[in-house]
């Protein structure tokens, strides 16, 4: 991956003019998102957009990982394919689905958990992966770079809604809608209920916010901090500045290797302890 990155990197620096189109080097522009496709109906615009375009190459490849590593002939001993399967099967149902909901839901629940975990695992990864998605050119040919569909809060706020939504509808589904909002007033004086009853309604809807906002977060600040890495080299179109490249490189791997893979797994794990919160409560 390190090489790849370098040898994207070295091309790009063969052609200083194309880089120095805009004059300046800004990163935040790599997160605008401009109508490729435009499609409005009424109110409601849904044009195609950078985001869209990743959230659906994301969407192809995470329906081929797991068809290619889970749809193998089990054997006694087990290839490449069904190792990575296995693993995979491991983390989603022992680390994720059986921590955070309970027996009695985990048939379910564990597809929804498991398939937010591999999601958002795969378009993370692909905003680490240099593709020809920017929306520019440079001679007609397109301009290749990294750009993450997780970095955008509409996206994460999307993903933590329907976490919001199922957690609350289980919860009804379970408990009938008078014993599950009554468990989210505690045990307490009554002069203090006019306080707390408030604030456990706001801690509701501030779990809708802290998963949203912790994904688009982490991905926005790892991506803005390697293009700010890259740029410099770009605005000063100097071979000298080839240095920042290393700790570039060693975000770049720290990203890909840690945080991709970790990002995946808590909002996972966090929307099983959601799910099964509701249906459980412990009031």
């Amino acid at each position: 991956m390190r090489s790849r990155l370098l040898t994207v990197v070295l091309f790009a620096l063969a052609f200083p003019q194309a880089a120095m189109a805009r004059g300046t080097f800004d990163p935040t522009k790599e997160f605008e998102q401009h109508e490729w496709v435009p499609i409005h109906l009424g109110p409601l615009n849904l044009s195609i957009t950078k985001a869209v375009a990743y959230l659906m190459l994301g969407t192809v490849l995470t329906i081929l990982l797991g068809i290619v590593v889970m749809r193998v002939r089990l054997g006694v001993q087990p290839g490449v394919r069904q190792t990575i399967g296995e693993q995979i099967y491991e983390v989603a149902q022992t680390q994720i689905a059986e921590q955070g909901l309970p027996s009695k839901a985990i048939a379910r629940w564990f597809p929804y958990v498991a398939s937010l975990f591999l999601f958002i695992f795969v378009v993370n990864l692909l905003g680490f992966i240099p593709l020809p998605l920017t929306g520019e050119t440079w001679h007609g040919i397109p301009v290749w770079g990294i750009y993450a569909a997780t970095s955008s809060i509409s996206v994460t706020l999307a993903l933590a809604l329907l976490t919001f939504v199922f957690t609350h509808v289980e919860g009804i589904r379970w408990n009938g809608p008078i014993r599950y909002f009554k468990s989210w007033i505690p045990e307490a004086p009554k002069v203090l209920l006019v306080l707390i009853v408030p604030l456990e309604v706001l801690g509701q809807f501030m779990r809708l916010i802290s998963l949203s906002v912790r994904l688009f977060a982490n991905m926005l600040a790892g991506h803005i901090l390697i293009l700010t890495f890259l740029g410099l080299i770009f605005i000063f179109q100097s071979w000298v500045l080839l240095f920042v490249l290393v700790p570039a490189t060693l975000f770049y791997v720290f990203e890909v290797v840690i945080v991709v893979g970790i990002q995946a797994f808590i909002f996972a794990a966090l929307s099983a302890i959601y799910i099964g919160s509701a249906i459980e409560p412990q009031h």
